[in-house]
């Protein structure tokens, strides 16, 4: 088997794998790298995704890149548009020539003595090896291969289609059938309305309803802006208007939950033909963003509410028949497809072995690093974004902590770079939300830290402020590519520290603590 290398390997070729690959050709030029993607196409989410209606819950200003401005004219795409500027923008800076498709990658090892991963990435007829110096996971969180259906009872008796939203059958006759969505999530949100618009009727069935807020589909300010400044002026105004707005609004959410219900609660009484339905079917029983706020763009699940295309109704199942859905309460739900929008499938760094030096890596025993690392494996990124604002935001911020890393490596002549912890401190999860995706993973996922940079912040304002100022060399080790070195093991110095640790650092002759350059 012959072995392929680069510098950098990027593992994705979606938002956030080409994002990266421009961040990394615009401020590496010198570094070889490739994107070994499992699927046929760019694009990641948006080209797995096929559902009715499927469209984005946060506004393109800050899902789309930074350095390539969003110009359509939706603020909430729909999925086809955000499809077509993930694969424009990779055409028009030649990051699509880098991408190797088809190549599932199982398993990463790496060897310290090489300083390198050695990457397996499976064909349809074969596994190719690869080597590279860093590895940079960009394959999200939840798995490409099957969503979460739970086990609802008499499931195997119905007479029509069950359909996932994940495996959506580009054949399904929806025409005048009677449609029940089994969920209450974005996904459902999104579905019921779209469905509405073909079926006889579609009713969303929720166990517990969810939080919603309706938002303008076009965003007039940005509009407004667009008219009276240059394209990327325009740009970077309505990203940083979006990004103050939605955080402002998740800290009312954190610190004043209270005063966040009442003002959510009004916006969608606004909406409902029968103001009863407000506490039966529309106020959840937990606080705004224990869970992700689902995005109604232009109120198109109450209007067809308000039509009668569709219904939202909050109860239990007792079982599934032949014909519909027998509920907790007697009520029978009469059906000719049932769809599951109940969730996905999280798995850690996507789902690939992981093993340093022989010993296999648990990453839910490993605790991330600046959002982006783990605890006790070198030279690897995972890009996660966030959960209360756009996934690229935070996904463009690793992408530039990998850069600056690399940059502080070459400057000091460093082949191996690993977070480390001194000593164990108390953990969290790393998501933190109660949506029931979340938790059944929450043993699989890497943890979190009590204190930066072993944290997960949902805040841009302050990673923005790390990635660029930040001590890139704070709780790491690293180990120097000059072989002449006996031990090569560099710490970052703490502040305050002595001047042994500050040479110690700084690569200088450190004899006291068994550090010496060879003569």
């Amino acid at each position: 088997m012959s072995t392929q290398h680069v510098d950098v390997l990027i593992v994705g070729a979606g938002l956030s794998g080409v994002g990266a690959a421009y961040r990394l050709q615009t401020q590496h030029p010198q570094r070889t790298y490739a994107i070994l993607e499992a699927r046929g196409a760019i694009g990641g989410t948006w080209d797995l995704f096929r559902y009715p209606g499927i469209r984005s819950d946060s506004d393109m200003f800050t899902l789309g890149y930074p350095f390539r401005p969003w110009r359509g004219p939706k603020a909430i795409a729909d999925g086809g548009s955000i499809l077509s500027y993930v694969r424009e923008t990779a055409a028009e800076f030649g990051i699509d020539d880098h991408i190797r498709f088809g190549r599932r990658v199982v398993a990463a090892s790496w060897s310290s003595a090489e300083a390198l991963w050695t990457v397996e990435a499976r064909t349809r007829d074969d596994v190719e090896r690869y080597t590279c110096a860093f590895l940079y996971l960009c394959s999200g969180y939840y798995s490409y291969e099957c969503g979460h259906t739970p086990d609802i009872p008499g499931l195997g008796s119905f007479g029509g289609p069950v359909v996932h939203p994940q495996q959506w059958p580009d054949d399904l006759d929806l025409v005048d059938r009677r449609v029940v969505v089994i969920g209450s999530g974005a996904t459902a949100v999104t579905l019921v309305p779209a469905l509405a618009e073909q079926a006889a009727h579609v009713t969303m069935l929720q166990r517990s309803p969810s939080w919603l807020t309706v938002l303008p589909g076009t965003d007039a300010v940005a509009d407004a802006l667009r008219r009276v400044l240059p394209g990327r002026l325009a740009h970077a105004a309505a990203r940083w208007k979006n990004v103050l707005m939605t955080l402002g609004f998740y800290q009312l959410c954190r610190r004043a939950p209270g005063a966040a219900k009442r003002f959510l609660r009004a916006g969608i009484a606004r909406q409902l033909p029968d103001p009863a339905a407000l506490a039966t079917d529309f106020t959840p029983r937990y606080d705004p963003w224990d869970q992700r706020l689902c995005v109604v763009p232009d109120a198109d699940l109450f209007q067809a509410v308000r039509a009668g295309r569709a219904s939202v109704v909050t109860d239990r199942i007792a079982t599934v028949t032949e014909h519909g859905i027998r509920l907790e309460s007697g009520r029978e739900l009469d059906a000719d497809v049932l769809v599951t929008a109940t969730g996905l499938v999280l798995v850690a760094c996507g789902g690939i072995r992981l093993s340093v030096d022989g010993t296999d890596v648990d990453p839910g025993k490993t605790v991330v690093y600046r959002g982006c690392m783990l605890s006790g494996v070198p030279n690897l990124a995972m890009c996660i974004g966030y959960t209360n604002a756009s996934w690229t935001l935070r996904a463009d911020l690793t992408s530039r902590h990998v850069c600056r890393l690399l940059a502080h490596m070459d400057a000091h002549g460093y082949a191996r770079a690993v977070p480390q912890l001194d000593e164990p401190v108390a953990t969290r999860p790393l998501l933190d939300l109660s949506s029931g995706y979340v938790q059944r993973a929450v043993d699989a996922l890497p943890k979190q830290g009590p204190r930066a940079p072993w944290t997960m912040r949902q805040n841009y304002i302050l990673d923005l402020i790390s990635t660029r100022f930040g001590d890139v060399g704070r709780d790491m080790v690293f180990t120097a590519r000059d072989d002449r070195l006996e031990q090569t093991v560099s710490r970052a110095p703490s502040r305050g520290a002595s001047r042994p640790e500050r040479e110690l650092h700084e690569g200088r002759r450190c004899d006291h603590v068994g550090w010496r350059r060879e003569q």
